[in-house]
């Protein structure tokens, strides 16, 4: 595997998986009050079910995706969901989270799928900004239990 190389992750991932998701978001947790949501993930599940591509051996960074309906009444998918998007701190300013951004959209694009959609707590301004950055736009900002989230998408031409 090149460095480059984004791939589905394996059940030997896990591990790195779990490791990566903790390091990226483990400095949010007194900022906002609690423990990030993704890691709480159930990892292994979300290995076996397909939703998580990984890049870099060991594992430097991950997203994990999933096809989303806006009705469990619609047959087809209306948009890809970021579900979450993690990159080790040692490979910040490497390219990783930029090139794990853009193969979620052709991801999308290879699908079927014209929409990325993804939400990001209010309290990480990081993460906003990175998501401006790269053409994603507010939808709406919105309290989920503990969670005061912002949600955004992007449209894909």
């Amino acid at each position: 595997m090149t460095s480059d190389e984004i791939r589905p992750a394996t059940e030997a991932d896990v591990p790195g998986v779990k490791s990566v998701t903790d390091a990226a978001y483990r400095h949010y947790i007194e900022r906002i009050g609690v423990v990030p949501q993704p890691m709480e993930a159930d990892h292994a599940a979300n290995v076996t079910a397909g939703k998580v591509f990984v890049t870099g051996d060991p594992v430097v960074g991950l997203v994990v995706v999933e096809e989303f309906r806006d009705s469990v009444m619609d047959e087809v998918p209306s948009h890809l969901l970021l579900d979450s998007i993690a990159v080790h701190p040692d490979a910040h300013g490497t390219g990783v989270g930029r090139r794990l951004l853009h193969f979620v959209e052709a991801r999308a694009r290879a699908l079927g799928l014209r929409e990325v959609r993804l939400y990001t707590n209010a309290l990480m301004w990081e993460n906003q900004r990175i998501y401006a950055k790269y053409g994603y736009e507010v939808v709406e900002r919105r309290v989920d239990g503990p969670y005061d989230r912002v949600h955004y998408r992007r449209r894909l031409g």
